[in-house]
């Protein structure tokens, strides 16, 4: 059974920083694609970035670009730093994954999200 499992969400002032994890089981996690989407209240979910099987290839929405980076080590876990924060990235932040394709096309599987709030 695969389980993705996000951690270090929390509270921050703007301009602060930020780290969140998610660590994937039940899956070859090398051949997976993983990335990141957020959503706020009252919107849809949207993608923020997503890192390649490979870890050789990384995509960023526009909105993020510059501030957040995503990375991912070689055995179950993927990071997404996220700097300068702003209020407008207040969301659930959810971990994704896809097998060998990019998570923007339709994650095969969810994390239950966590929740990041930034104050102003």
């Amino acid at each position: 059974q695969v389980h993705l499992v996000e951690s270090g969400g929390g509270l921050v002032q703007a301009g602060g920083s930020l780290r969140l994890s998610c660590v994937a089981s039940g899956l070859t996690f090398s051949n997976y694609a993983m990335g990141w989407f957020r959503q706020s209240p009252g919107k849809e979910r949207e993608f923020v970035a997503d890192v390649s099987w490979s870890g050789g290839t990384t995509n960023y929405a526009d909105s993020v670009k510059g501030r957040f980076t995503i990375s991912r080590d070689n055995v179950k876990t993927v990071y997404l730093q996220m700097n300068t924060l702003k209020p407008e990235d207040t969301a659930v932040y959810y971990c994704a994954a896809a097998w060998r394709r990019t998570v923007q096309t339709g994650p095969t599987f969810w994390g239950g999200g966590t929740l990041v709030t930034v104050s102003e």
